[in-house]
């Protein structure tokens, strides 16, 4: 049944993305994105910013082409992410988190 527990737990700021995750929800998955890699750059991208930007392609359904410029990072670097994550194995576990 549906109470106003519930209604709290999966309550969404208004003022962004419906499809951005809550800090509740990244609690859960910042553990399991793998580190920057030893030795190399260190990360200039938000890595949060980059799994927004990647849930909202998943939910919204539009091809990369079309991620909107303002608010979140370039789609080559979120699809660089994405791309690495699958081959990681991190996304399955990400996306068993959702």
């Amino acid at each position: 049944m549906w109470t106003a527990e519930h209604r709290k737990m999966y309550l969404r700021d208004t003022k962004t993305d419906p499809s951005n995750v809550t800090d509740r929800e990244w609690s859960v998955l910042e553990p399991l994105i793998p580190p920057a890699t030893p030795g190399g750059r260190p990360r200039k991208t938000d890595i949060r910013e980059a799994m927004n930007a990647i849930i909202y392609l998943l939910r919204t359904g539009c091809p990369w082409r079309y991620l909107p410029r303002d608010g979140f990072p370039a789609r080559t670097t979120v699809c660089t992410i994405f791309r690495k994550f699958q081959i990681q194995g991190t996304w399955e576990a990400i996306w068993t988190a959702l």
